[in-house]
């Protein structure tokens, strides 16, 4: 079927067309004029996602997110709000509303969620596409009871997103309470740990005793490098007095021992003197030799007494080095134990500090989030509340009548369409063509006969090429 096909259609099937229109535009218009009028009320709520909370301070970034403003327009058509505007407006008490629910459902079911549920029905939510505001509107046939429906609506909904809101911070709190304990006792047992090894070890700071223990240390080491040279230099005087102790310089740097040589030395001139003048048994000479016998047993004693106090010496310096040994050894081990016990007490101070942080951190957590779970703060706020409608929002009868003569015109082609095809005609050359499948060889037209006016016109007036 081509178009010109559809034109003759519509032409032989007009009548049809006309009835179908006629009857839809008449049949909107009684149902417009006889149903009720509805009104809407709308309140306007504004998400404002660039303020920031009044308990922590964070920025709330929420409608960066993409779905957020779905995900409120899905808590708003919610049930659970729904139910909590039945409750706040305590629409089960009416007996209006009782006698319709038992008038609709028998009985059946619960009031509270068949009020809900009807609520739900009326109730439309428009978010906006390029801003945070969203609309509640509802419709009914009360102007006052729409409004308060509306206005309910929004107060629910801001309940509910508080409550949403709230309830995890409640959670959170009575969890990190529960752990807040357990952190507590980490650190009193770490910190009993901790002064107990203080006690038992006699730390204040443990850095301080070990840099006096070491710097102790460092003295005990130089003063036996000093001790070691010291006994060193007495051991080998100590060998010289002993080889041959005349030659030692302690032995010759003693005074006394210089006094006995220059006496030993005059009184030998003096005997050599008296041994060319007299025998050997004169009296002066016998007692000259006696004097230098006794002044050599005299040297000879000193001598040793010398060579002895060397020796002495040496041996005080063996000993002292072999204390400052004993000593640095001690000392050595002191540090040692004192590094060990640093090391110790760090790991404790260490332990004690974590599980310090570890529990004020719970404890900044724990404010934090008691205080978000008592807040009743909310990022939602109304912008315009519901009033009661003066105008009604509906039956709409321009629009309904013009929607009426769309669908009555697409009713009305489509019945003509459906006639023609049930009661098939010939119209057109392309009708003839497609029922036989044969060419067409020429076209016979037929006019109608003309009224005798037009032919007296005509004789009359003469040719006239618009009447042919």
């Amino acid at each position: 079927m081509n178009f010109t096909q559809f034109l003759l259609i519509l032409r032989a099937r007009y009548k049809i067309i006309l009835i179908t229109l006629a009857a839809t535009v008449v049949i909107t218009l009684l149902v417009s004029l006889i149903m009720p009028n509805t009104y809407k009320a709308t309140t306007s709520l504004v998400l404002n996602y660039k303020g920031i909370d009044p308990v922590t301070g964070i920025a709330l970034p929420a409608l960066l997110m993409p779905g957020y403003m779905a995900t409120q327009v899905d808590i708003i058509s919610s049930r659970t709000v729904a139910l909590r505007v039945v409750d706040d407006l305590k629409l089960i008490d009416s007996p209006a509303v009782q006698a319709q629910f038992f008038a609709a459902t028998k009985g059946q079911g619960t009031i509270r969620d068949w009020l809900a549920e009807a609520l739900q029905k009326k109730m439309e939510v428009a978010p906006s596409r390029e801003s945070s505001v969203i609309e509640i509107g509802f419709k009914g046939s009360d102007p006052q009871f729409t409004a308060t429906i509306a206005n309910a609506f929004a107060a629910a909904y801001l309940q509910i997103s508080t409550q949403l809101k709230v309830e995890p911070s409640q959670k959170a709190s009575g969890y990190i309470t529960d752990q807040i304990k357990g952190l507590r006792q980490k650190l009193e047992i770490t910190q009993n740990r901790l002064s107990a090894y203080q006690k038992l070890h006699g730390i204040v700071n443990a850095d301080n005793r070990i840099d006096v223990e070491a710097a102790r240390l460092g003295d005990l080491s130089s003063q036996l490098v000093q001790a070691q040279a010291q006994s060193m230099e007495a051991s080998s005087r100590q060998r010289q007095t002993q080889g041959n102790g005349n030659v030692s310089p302690d032995v010759l740097a003693n005074p006394l021992i210089q006094n006995l040589k220059s006496t030993l030395s005059l009184a030998e001139a003096k005997f050599a003197d008296t041994s060319q003048q007299l025998g050997s048994n004169h009296p002066q000479y016998k007692s000259a030799k006696s004097e230098i016998e006794k002044l050599r047993v005299n040297l000879d004693e000193q001598i040793k007494l010398a060579s002895g106090g060397v020796a002495g010496n040496a041996r005080i310096f063996q000993q002292r080095e072999a204390e400052i040994r004993a000593a640095l050894a001690a000392q050595k081990s002191t540090v040692i134990a004192l590094n060990g016990t640093r090391d110790e007490f760090k790991v404790l101070t260490a332990e004690m500090e974590s599980a310090q942080r570890a529990y004020e951190g719970a404890a900044l957590r724990y404010n934090q989030t008691n205080m978000e779970g008592q807040s009743n703060q909310s990022d939602i706020a109304v912008l315009t509340t519901a009033i009661a409608p003066i105008l009604p929002a509906g039956p709409k009868v321009l629009l309904n009548t013009l929607v009426a003569v769309f669908l009555g015109t697409l009713l009305g082609l489509a019945f003509s369409l459906l006639a023609e095809l049930r009661n098939r005609r010939i119209r057109s050359i392309d009708d003839l063509m497609e029922i036989l499948n044969v060419p067409v060889l020429g076209v016979l037209q037929w006019s109608s006969p003309q009224p005798q006016r037009i032919k007296f016109y005509k004789r009359v007036l003469g040719h006239n090429p618009k009447l042919n």
